[in-house]
């Protein structure tokens, strides 16, 4: 007889082998496996959430929001970092291993059989989990794109769409209006949509598809001032002279504000304390990783999870503070192959003495590395390559006090890092 501790592994084991079925871009999988499941989605009060950057953010502020107005609340999110069941959580807390094995014991048959994919799984095992949680709001980030995601099987309270930028171009469409228009995909009809600082074309875009659909647009933008650093924070209700987050970086600012606008726009959220609360316990409160995250002290090394251009110039602007504190900075990149690479490489190369490059393993989509040099060596970019994470972290932390190691260019990438530090127990782990 297996332990727990093996079956969980058989079954999670199975539950990523589905990645071998690809990329399948489509719902009709999504809603004929939910209504054997009993179309738990119908049950679920959701906030749904797409964008190129910042969705991860923001859903986990609207969460932590919810979880401190006393509200049992769902998030649903990708990818993981660490352990599977980080994806699905209620009130921070993540999916239990043996509702994992129930579920996938329950339906292994109908999965094997019906060529459904990772994600379409993981999202009906969310929307099960959080119906049988019986949850008083579910929030429900996209994984890929909006109108052909598994999640947009959903009548959500409200849509929300955090950036527009060129991203997954070979699946989404090579222009922003064409990206906006698939994440667009997520506007419900009469169900109001929030829109965060979005490029003229894609937020021209996307009003004509709220209008089409009769949903009610708010912007980000009539709610907002830029101070210098700072963000204010203004409705008809609520008003904040210095929104400050956990999460560094002015665009976390502008995230928190985005949550704090649905919630008081749809729910009528107007407790400035809860909300408060909410955006300063979002960490604790979600699970959230990855973002401008400290995991070692000297020397320093950061992890973030900016995947694409727009991301890595939001990030690189903030490092710009950090920079000044170490005589040598340097990167470790790695990248998906249908993201704007060499730009990524053009934007970083000016911030650190040296750039360190590593190919994704087991992932169709990562660059290759002879690619990636190929890049670095065609714009003058001095690099490196990396072929073995755990030795060249741990020989990183060897390095001296004043230097600092930045890690971003995938969220798979930051995975790989994070699984370095885990059960580790280094003097200068923040």
């Amino acid at each position: 007889m297996n332990s727990p501790e093996q079956t969980i592994e058989k079954y999670l084991e199975f539950l990523f082998s589905l990645h071998n079925r690809g990329i399948k871009l489509g719902l009709e999988k999504t809603f004929e496996f939910l209504k054997k499941l009993g179309d738990p989605h119908k049950d679920l009060k959701c906030f749904h959430i797409a964008g190129s950057n910042g969705k991860g953010s923001t859903s986990s502020f609207i969460a932590s929001i919810l979880t401190e107005a006393g509200y049992k609340t769902g998030l649903y999110t990708s990818p993981h970092f660490i352990r599977f069941n980080e994806r699905i959580r209620i009130n921070g807390q993540p999916i239990p291993d043996k509702y994992i094995v129930q579920f996938m014991q329950e339906n292994e048959e109908e999965i094997t059989n019906t060529g459904l994919t990772f994600f379409e799984v993981t999202t009906c095992m969310a929307f099960k989990y959080f119906r049988d949680q019986e949850v008083d709001f579910a929030v429900i980030e996209t994984g890929l794109g909006g109108t052909y995601d598994s999640t947009n099987v959903i009548d959500p309270l409200a849509s929300i769409i955090t950036s527009i930028s060129l991203e997954h171009t070979s699946i989404l469409g090579d222009s922003l209006e064409l990206i906006a228009e698939a994440k667009g995909g997520i506007i419900k009809a009469g169900r109001p949509v929030f829109l965060g600082l979005l490029p003229g074309v894609a937020r021209g875009r996307l009003m004509q598809i709220a209008a089409e659909k009769g949903s009610k647009c708010y912007f980000l933008e009539e709610y907002v001032n830029r101070r210098g650093d700072s963000i204010e924070f203004y409705s008809s209700e609520l008003y904040f002279d210095d929104l400050t987050t956990p999460l560094r970086g002015n665009y976390q600012q502008l995230n928190a504000s985005l949550a704090i606008l649905a919630l008081n726009k749809v729910l009528r959220f107007s407790d400035n304390g809860k909300i408060l609360k909410g955006i300063r316990n979002v960490i604790s409160n979600s699970g959230i990783q990855g973002r401008f995250e400290k995991v070692y002290n000297k020397p320093a090394i950061f992890l973030d999870s900016a995947h694409n251009v727009e991301g890595i110039i939001s990030f690189l602007r903030e490092f710009v503070k950090e920079k000044k504190k170490h005589r040598k900075n340097y990167l470790l990149f790695s990248s998906l192959n249908d993201k704007s690479t060499e730009q990524m490489l053009i934007e970083s190369s000016s911030h650190f003495d040296l750039i360190y490059l590593f190919e994704l393993e087991g992932n169709d989509r990562a660059a290759k590395i002879d690619d990636l040099a190929g890049l670095a060596e065609k714009n003058l970019i001095k690099y490196q390559k990396v072929t073995d994470i755990k030795s060249f972290i741990r020989k990183f932390m060897g390095a001296a006090e004043d230097e600092c190691l930045v890690v971003y260019g995938s969220m798979y990438l930051v995975a790989e890092v994070k699984k370095v530090f885990e059960k580790k127990y280094y003097s200068n782990i923040v």
